[in-house]
């Protein structure tokens, strides 16, 4: 019986083994289908891009190339319901901030700058000060950022609100840094006898040193533009570094600049001393301490956000980025006292009251009637009375105590 049962399996071995089998072809892989990148995932705030290197695979059968494929991935779901504000904790979805921010401290400087920004317009043009729009300028983008905080405060997750105040708060401080530079140019020019520094004309010296800071503006105006709350976490870091680069700059031009002022500084005493000032020639000293204590509050403003930055965005680890309080202690107020230093002492009290600086092109015209003038004087002349003799027939704003007396003809 039990060979009988063998019997069956025994005859399928053998059809196995007499019989041929038929082999599988070798399905060649499809290569003319490319991988698309996968679509942007929705309900989301924020997604990150990542690219994947698929090797090519080269053999008897088959041939496929290289190839890369863009895939996006979300950040963070929506998981947690704001508040009536917007609000969702730090880290989640949709959070803007790293702590609940204040609306009453936003609306306090909103009010507060406004009235810096009047008391200056009022100022200039009580004593027609023409070139105080710079700092008013200044006063007024600050009233304007901290006008959207205060408004960013109840719309916690509009990106667009919240980068427009940190724009303008950002970029406020280069126009208070432009109008210091402009009060030591025409300090050089309404007092100093010589109005140069080192050999650089008043004029020159005021536009040399804006046009430095306009540069810095523009770099960090690229660089606060790509540091949005909603761009992607290498962008906001390529921003940051811009950013920071451009106020480094600031604040070497600060540096420069207050090597300048000290030499004027220094000189003027030296005049004193001479006695070759002038009678009715005061009142610079106490502008030009306006001045330093105007860039020294600017100074702590950059050496604050210098640190902010180089310590990361990562609130657990950095706390001037968690905390608001060092956000108005180390940002606003050191602004406030930045602008009110032109209140206290402002330059409308110091200099001649409807008097101007001429500008560059006055400058340039006034070396070219120098130059054109020493071709028909007889004798020695000096270079600064010619300029001085072309200022006054210009009407170009020379203090009478400086206009210089005319040489004798042989």
């Amino acid at each position: 019986m039990r060979l009988l049962n063998l019997v069956p399996f025994a005859s399928s071995a053998l059809a196995l083994i007499v019989l041929p089998t038929n082999t599988p072809a070798l399905v060649p892989r499809d290569t003319t289908i490319s991988p698309s990148p996968t679509a942007a995932p929705t309900g989301i705030y924020f997604s990150t891009t990542i690219y994947d290197i698929i090797t090519g695979v080269t053999d008897d059968q088959v041939k496929i190339p290289q190839r890369t494929i863009t895939i996006v991935i979300p950040t963070c779901s929506h998981t947690i319901t704001p508040d009536k504000n917007g609000y969702v904790p730090p880290g989640t979805c949709g959070a803007l901030y790293e702590y609940y921010p204040s609306f009453g401290a936003a609306i306090f400087f909103s009010i507060l700058f406004g009235v810096l920004s009047i008391s200056h317009i009022f100022l200039a043009a009580k004593f027609k000060t023409r070139f105080a729009w710079v700092v008013i300028m200044g006063a007024l983008w600050e009233t304007i950022s901290f006008t959207f905080r205060s408004i960013s405060t109840r719309y916690q997750q509009s990106a667009g609100i919240e980068l427009v105040s940190d724009l303008f708060v950002l970029l406020a401080p280069l126009w208070v840094n432009a109008f210091a530079y402009m009060v030591l140019g025409r300090l050089l020019y309404f007092f100093h006898p010589a109005r140069t520094i080192l050999s650089i004309p008043a004029s020159a010296l005021a536009f040399a040193f804006v046009t430095l800071d306009f540069i810095s503006f523009v770099i960090q105006l690229v660089g606060g533009s790509w540091a949005g709350p909603n761009d992607p976490t290498d962008k906001v870091m390529q921003g940051v570094h811009i950013y920071m680069g451009g106020i480094g700059l600031q604040q070497f031009f600060i540096f420069v600049f207050l090597g300048m002022a000290i030499k004027f500084h220094l000189e003027m005493k030296a005049f004193e001393r001479q006695g070759s000032l002038g009678a009715g020639k005061t009142g610079w000293m106490k502008l030009l301490w306006a001045t330093y204590a105007s860039l020294g509050f600017i100074t702590i403003r950059i050496f604050f956000r210098l640190i902010q930055f180089s310590a990361g965005t990562n609130a657990s680890t950095n706390g001037l980025v968690s905390h608001e309080s060092y956000f108005y202690i180390l940002e606003a107020m050191p602004m406030v006292f930045a602008i009110s230093c032109s209140l206290v002492i402002h330059p409308g009290t110091v200099f001649p009251r409807g008097e101007k600086m001429p500008g560059l092109w006055g400058l340039i015209r006034g070396w070219l009637c120098c130059v054109k003038g020493r071709r028909g004087v007889k004798g020695l002349e000096d270079g600064v009375q010619l300029v001085g003799k072309y200022e006054s027939l210009d009407n170009e704003g020379r203090p009478p105590t400086y206009v210089l007396t005319p040489p004798r003809k042989n």
